[in-house]
């Protein structure tokens, strides 16, 4: 029977890919409960393992700046990583996002056995030596990314896991929460909306005037406080939140990655383009209306029937009055539930 004890799994996704794994994580967890378990992954994703609790042992890779940076400089870091790696002598290496430089990390691990995704054309699967292998990953657009990590975990007889990615929050970030609504009187029982504008490239955002519109909306006609997340790269339009938003929205701009889920576990509704936030609100609970533009793939979709998910042709298409439907019956559907709960 194969029993390993000390697993390295590489899950060096972007934050939302890492929300994606959860799944994967919390099957390989339940598979192999006496197992240590470390997790290769870059440091936004890290506190997102580290909240999952299906992890002893995070290892953070900056794999961009590996891939980006100055030569000499990231030939020595991936030196010292591999040095790293070695040096905890693990047994089993899961690559879940499988690319050539993680399933190389792998192979250069030391562990007798390893499994790889296999992605033709982006991974060297040919380094795995797990047998059986897992199905060949095809059309990547279509199947969920959800059940492309689990496919992984095929050979291990993983069968009818959990889909749900799942996050809890932690009491400190809770209480940190708490004091920032209560400094901002937000704590007072109306509903909280959380709308986050930003997105990784221009073509992926709502525009933003239109995201203050629908704050409009919702204050007026629903009583509701709006929360406006802010991120590192949503920094460079602060100034015009400030100006184009009603003045009574709470911005909050200096989170952490665990300060943000728990923020997000207080939401009724959050209003998000494609972004690893709008993943995070799901994992805690909370419904999401999703603004995509139609080339965006499916496979990334929040899982669940609580959320909404809004395409036109281009994003900046999508009216606020489509949004503010959407948002107004995830509303209307809570307070039902409230009612039928008293």
């Amino acid at each position: 029977m194969f029993d390993p004890r000390n697993i390295l799994v590489i899950d060096f996704g972007q934050l939302g890919d890492v929300v994606l794994s959860l799944p994967a994580l919390r099957a390989i967890r339940k598979r192999f409960p006496k197992a240590r378990i470390t997790v290769g992954v870059g440091k936004p994703g890290a506190e997102i393992v580290d909240l999952s609790g299906d992890a002893d042992e995070t290892l953070i890779v900056d794999r961009v700046a590996l891939r980006d940076g100055f030569i000499p400089l990231s030939i020595y870091r991936v030196f010292k990583i591999v040095q790293d790696v070695r040096r905890k002598k693990f047994d089993f290496v899961i690559d879940l996002h499988s690319l050539s430089e993680t399933n190389l990390l792998g192979f250069l691990s030391g562990a007798s056995k390893r499994l790889y995704s296999r992605r033709p054309g982006r991974s060297l699967d040919y380094l795995a030596n797990f047998r059986p292998r897992p199905p060949l990953e095809i059309d990547h657009r279509k199947r969920h990314l959800i059940d492309r990590y689990l496919d992984v975990l095929i050979p291990l007889d993983v069968q009818n896991a959990d889909r749900l990615p799942a996050l809890k929050t932690r009491v400190a970030d809770d209480a940190a929460i708490e004091r920032i609504l209560r400094k901002a009187k937000a704590d007072a029982g109306a509903p909280l909306v959380g709308l986050f504008p930003g997105a990784g490239h221009p073509s992926r955002r709502w525009p933003l005037e239109q995201f203050a519109s629908l704050a409009d909306f919702l204050i007026r006609n629903d009583q509701v406080k709006i929360l406006v997340f802010v991120g590192p790269e949503e920094r460079t339009f602060f100034k015009d939140i400030g100006r184009q938003f009603p003045p009574s929205v709470l911005i909050l701009d200096q989170l952490t990655i665990p300060q943000l889920a728990a923020a997000q576990a207080r939401l009724t509704a959050f209003v998000s383009n494609d972004t690893g936030p709008m993943h995070i609100a799901s994992a805690v609970g909370t419904p999401v209306v999703l603004l995509l533009d139609k080339r965006a793939p499916e496979s990334y979709l929040p899982q669940g029937d609580r959320h909404r998910v809004i395409y036109n042709n281009v994003i900046s298409d999508i009216t606020v009055e489509e949004v503010y439907a959407a948002a107004r019956s995830i509303l209307a559907s809570g307070r039902t539930a409230t009612l039928f709960a008293s």
